[in-house]
């Protein structure tokens, strides 16, 4: 059976869209690659995939969602707050590449149904991307491994920082545990997909993807407790295995979860907290507090924010925090009135491990794999669409004989 090519270019531009969000700022890799070279292919890619979409959408044929009119929404906000220069040039530059990324999502949206493709788009593009971190592990586990971020794994081939890899490792491992037990793939399938990303996540030693992941599981699966044994069977092994490992290696979890860090330093969240004091404590106009500076590079003094809620009140204010925090109750909202489903699972899962990961990493106001995630939720809620009516049979008219066909009478 021949794949659909319409739905082959879909999937490529979700490719582009991820290989946009991968970054350029991260460890040192095996060959060295410019930042200037990194920047021109993750903007290459973007302006490609926006190419691609229109080229597939050129009667701009769109759905209309709630989730994208507030994305519109703070991308406006964010061309406001920028136009001041505050945050320099690089502002309106961020404004365009957040422009032509909603614009991208708006022409994809004719293509959401409310099936789980884009989940699966999702799946393959990030377990591609982890596919280059475990192949730099394989060639240099020196530079994977660097002394510079205390052994946790980094990407060798592209600049991926441990929590970017974490994060995708979560994600993927989440959406294919759904799979599995609403049956859409097989389990030798999936355990291909979830046990390297299992690896890949502990070497990564992130605790916000960990905790991202098994509170999302748990969310998600308990949406699904009522209407499927498969997710009880699996809860219920999850609780057992998590006991059992809980009492038995216990100080090993713990080790790993400090990551040899002090108590002090653990408490204020690896220095974070010192930037977040430091950030609300600056003084700030009127017009600052309810607009921000601008997009910047999410930091703060030179130290990254690693908060999406500081984040966003630095650079888009108040009303930016508002607009996000809009996104995640919206979608949320649109989750828990749907019935039981995958699709609904699947979206609950994506929309907690954001809001979670929210508190300590930053990206839910600009470009981000955030909003992919969000955008994959807000996929999989969408209504599905109504088949079109056959059309009527056509109804030959008969001729009237001759005798039956009146004349005009002059």
């Amino acid at each position: 059976m021949r794949a659909d090519p319409t739905a082959k270019t879909v999937a490529t531009v979700w490719g582009l869209l991820v290989l946009n969000t991968l970054g350029s700022a991260g460890a040192k890799t095996i060959v060295p690659l410019p930042r200037s070279l990194i920047q021109m292919v993750t903007m290459g890619a973007l302006v490609a995939a926006f190419a691609l979409a229109l080229a597939l959408n050129l009667r701009l044929r769109i759905r209309a969602s709630a989730f994208l009119l507030l994305l519109t929404l703070l991308l406006a906000l964010s061309v406001i707050s920028s136009v001041h220069l505050e945050s320099g040039f690089g502002a309106l530059f961020r404004c365009a590449r957040l422009a032509l990324f909603v614009g991208t999502l708006w022409l994809l949206s004719r293509w959401w149904d409310g099936s789980p493709t884009f989940v699966r788009h999702h799946i393959r593009m990030y377990f591609a991307v982890l596919g280059s971190v475990a192949a730099g592990l394989v060639i240099s586990p020196g530079a994977a491994l660097p002394d510079l971020y205390g052994g946790r794994l980094v990407g060798a081939l592209w600049p991926l920082t441990p929590p970017q890899i974490g994060q995708y490792a979560a994600v993927i491992t989440g959406l294919t545990v759904l799979l599995v037990l609403g049956r859409r793939t097989d389990k030798a399938g999936a355990a291909v997909v979830i046990v390297p990303s299992l690896v890949l996540l502990a070497l990564t030693h992130t605790r916000t993807a960990t905790l991202g992941l098994l509170i999302g599981l748990a969310l998600a699966i308990g949406s699904l407790i009522l209407t499927s044994a498969a997710a009880r069977r699996f809860f219920t092994w999850a609780v057992l295995c998590v006991v059992v490992a809980g009492v038995g290696f216990a100080s090993a979890l713990q080790a790993w979860f400090l990551r040899g860090q002090s108590k002090e330093n653990f408490s204020n969240l690896t220095g974070r907290a010192k930037v977040w004091d430091a950030l609300l404590a600056a003084p700030r106009s009127t017009t600052e507090q309810l607009f921000g500076v601008g997009l910047g590079d999410k930091s703060f003094g030179g130290l990254p924010i690693d908060n999406s809620w500081l984040a966003v009140y630095n650079e888009q204010g108040l009303i930016g925090v508002g607009l996000v925090a809009a996104v995640i109750i919206v979608l949320g909202g649109v989750a828990l009135l749907r019935p039981p489903s995958l699709e609904r699972a699947c979206a609950i899962f994506l929309i907690s491990y954001c809001a979670i990961a929210s508190y300590t990493e930053a990206g839910l106001g600009d470009a981000s794999p955030y909003l992919l995630h969000l955008t994959v939720a807000a996929s999989l809620l969408a209504a599905p669409v109504a088949a079109a009516p056959p059309p009527a049979p056509e109804v030959r008219r008969r001729r009237a004989p001759r005798w039956a066909q009146t004349s005009e009478v002059a």
